[in-house]
């Protein structure tokens, strides 16, 4: 069983790979297990997506992605 902050930065590891390969949070759902992030990727001009769904569980990394949501929605802005 992994450690408090093991778990944290197993999750924190995961959301810098889908954000780094240019994944963009499309929508969260948040309940009593967590959160469950749907990530979505556009490749171009040819409209094909992927999309991937996250769970996360431990606090720290929620706070983490809600700082990723954010400055994505910053950029959007400007």
């Amino acid at each position: 069983m992994l450690s408090d902050y093991q778990q944290y930065i197993a999750e924190k590891e995961k959301l810098d790979f889908f954000i780094n390969k240019g994944f963009r949070i499309k929508d969260v759902e948040e309940n009593l297990e967590g959160s469950f992030l749907v990530l979505e990727r556009h490749d171009g001009k040819k409209e094909i997506f992927h999309e991937e769904t996250l769970h996360i569980k431990h606090a720290d990394s929620r706070k983490y992605f809600a700082s990723l949501l954010i400055k994505q929605q910053q950029r959007q802005e400007n």
